[in-house]
């Protein structure tokens, strides 16, 4: 299920490039660049809030979100897209790697980076 709906989204956002003439403009730097910019903004969302009231967004805040949340996933999907990576496969190795990397018993409770664990 989630296969098809990454192959659908993928395929949407480069019809939606393709009907636009905009394949030329996506190369791997500039959507790279795109992806930072957006995740930038929805960084800049948060900015000066209450940590603890992040997770209860007023409505409009929470639209915005979304429209950000967006925007990061579009380019990210383009971005693999043009390097042929497989998404789905890209992060199953990394969940993988990370799990090698940051042990249940190791890191339960600890935001640690991995090579921090043990102090």
């Amino acid at each position: 299920m989630a296969d098809d709906f990454l192959l659908q989204l993928r395929d949407l956002v480069r019809q939606f490039a393709r009907e636009r003439n905009w394949e030329q403009f996506h190369t791997p730097n500039h959507l790279a660049a795109a992806l930072s910019i957006e995740a930038s903004e929805l960084l800049e969302l948060f900015l000066w809030r209450d940590p603890l009231s992040d997770s209860s967004l007023d409505p409009k805040l929470r639209e915005r979100v979304a429209d950000e949340l967006a925007d990061v996933l579009i380019y990210l999907i383009r971005l693999a897209d043009v390097l042929e990576i497989d998404l789905k496969e890209a992060t199953l190795h990394k969940l993988a790697t990370n799990a090698e990397k940051y042990p249940i018993e190791r890191s339960w409770g600890r935001a640690n980076k991995y090579t921090d664990l043990d102090r």
